[in-house]
C-alpha cells in the first residue's frame, strides 16, 4: 500500500502570522466608531478564541453578532497591511513541500479574512479552513488527512487531539511551553524555525 502523503496543518494568528498590529488597529478603529471603552493591548495579548468570545467582554451579548459582523467588515482596512509573517512561516510551508507533503491552515479567523492574509504575504497553503475554533478544528483536519497540526494555543492542541494529530505547539503566542504541554503537545518549539528539523526527526521515526 502506498503511504499517505504527509499533510500538516498549522494555526494562522501568531502561529504563521503575527497579527497583532492589525487586529489592534481594527480594534482602535471599533472604539472610535462605538465610543466604548476596549484594552487594545490586553485584546492581543489573547489572540486565539474566536471573535465572539473576545468582543463579550467589551459589548452586551446582544450587541455582540452585529458588532462582530463590523469588525468582519473593517478587517481588511485595517489589518492586512500592518500583519507581518512569524519567522520561518514560509520556510515551514516549503519545508513540507520539499518533503511531497501538503498544507492547511485551519483557523477561528473568518476564512476570507484569513485567505487575505496569506494571500498577502505570499503564503500558499493547499488548504484554507477558517471559522473552526478548538475541537471544531479537528473535523477540517480529519477531512483533509492531516497528520500533524501547528499552533501557539492550548486550543489547537485540542484540536489536533481531536483529530487524532500529532499535536505541535509553538510558543509565540499567548500560551507559553508549559501550557502546551500540560495541554497535551507533543512537542513545543520556540519558533516555526525549528520546524523543517523536527520533521525530518518525525518522518524518520514514522518510517521505521
Amino acid at each position: 500500500m502506498t503511504p499517505s502523503p504527509l499533510t500538516v496543518g498549522f494555526d494562522l494568528d501568531m502561529t504563521l502570522i503575527d497579527s497583532r498590529p492589525g487586529i489592534k488597529a481594527v480594534y482602535d478603529a471599533l472604539v472610535a466608531e462605538t465610543g466604548t471603552p476596549i484594552d487594545t493591548d490586553l485584546v492581543v495579548s489573547r489572540l486565539g478564541p474566536p471573535l465572539e468570545d473576545e468582543l463579550a467582554n467589551w459589548f452586551p451579548a446582544a450587541d455582540v453578532p452585529a458588532v462582530a459582523n463590523r469588525y468582519r467588515a473593517m478587517y481588511p482596512a485595517y489589518a492586512i497591511e500592518p500583519t507581518l509573517a512569524m519567522p520561518g512561516a514560509r520556510e515551514a510551508i516549503e519545508a513540507i513541500r520539499e518533503r511531497g507533503g501538503r498544507t492547511m491552515v485551519v483557523t477561528a479567523k473568518y476564512e476570507p479574512n484569513a485567505k487575505l492574509h496569506l494571500a498577502h504575504l505570499g503564503i500558499e497553503p493547499d488548504v484554507i479552513a477558517g471559522n473552526l475554533w478548538a475541537e471544531q478544528k479537528g473535523v477540517a483536519l480529519k477531512e483533509h488527512g492531516a497528520t500533524v497540526y501547528v499552533g501557539d494555543h492550548i486550543g489547537d492542541i485540542r484540536g489536533a487531539k481531536a483529530a487524532n494529530a500529532v499535536p505541535v505547539g509553538v510558543a509565540t503566542g499567548p500560551c507559553d511551553a508549559e501550557e502546551l504541554r500540560t495541554a497535551g503537545a507533543h512537542t513545543v518549539l520556540a519558533s516555526l524555525t525549528e520546524l523543517p528539523a523536527w520533521l525530518d526527526a518525525y518522518t524518520e521515526r514514522t518510517a521505521r
